[in-house]
């Protein structure tokens, strides 16, 4: 294992247990891993800031180790990787909806996260659209398990 994912682990590792510990995040706060060159990221960022979150945005080279330790299965991975909530908290993969993360807040499901695969067109970051069409996932538990669906955006949503 090469030091920079020893190091990228590390900062994952400090994002989901130590910082709550340390008072620095509520649930309300959301930490962005994402690359530095990406600016569908840094706009999905901003619009998650706009909406009344907290955001903590770490640039990194190399995001492997970061949705590896996060457990993000091939298929649902995206551009950028976060964590949203301090005491329960839920791995956000991608473009996820401001609608997502309003409901993982107010219902606290007993699930690992939620995903949107890829980039969509016209999802939060991506020239955003309200009556754009895509699935949000659950995370599944562990590899193999079927995907579950979460919500599914621009069907009155």
């Amino acid at each position: 294992m090469t030091l920079k994912i020893r190091l990228t682990q590390a900062a994952l590792t400090l994002v989901l247990v130590a910082a709550p510990a340390a008072g620095i995040a509520d649930e309300n706060t959301v930490t962005v891993f994402k690359t530095p060159w990406c600016g569908c990221c840094h706009v999905w960022a901003e619009k998650v800031q706009q909406a009344g979150y907290s955001v903590v945005v770490k640039d990194m080279e190399d995001l492997s180790g970061i949705k590896k330790q996060a457990g993000i299965p091939d298929q649902l991975q995206a551009c950028h990787t976060a964590v949203l909530g301090s005491e329960r908290k839920y791995i956000l993969e991608g473009h996820v909806p401001l609608e997502a993360m309003h409901r993982l807040i107010s219902e606290q499901p007993d699930i690992r996260g939620v995903a949107v695969a890829g980039m969509p067109m016209g999802s939060l970051g991506m020239d955003y659209d309200a009556a754009a069409k895509y699935p949000v996932h659950e995370l599944p538990d562990k590899a193999g398990d079927p995907l579950k669906l979460f919500m599914q955006m621009g069907e009155g949503n």
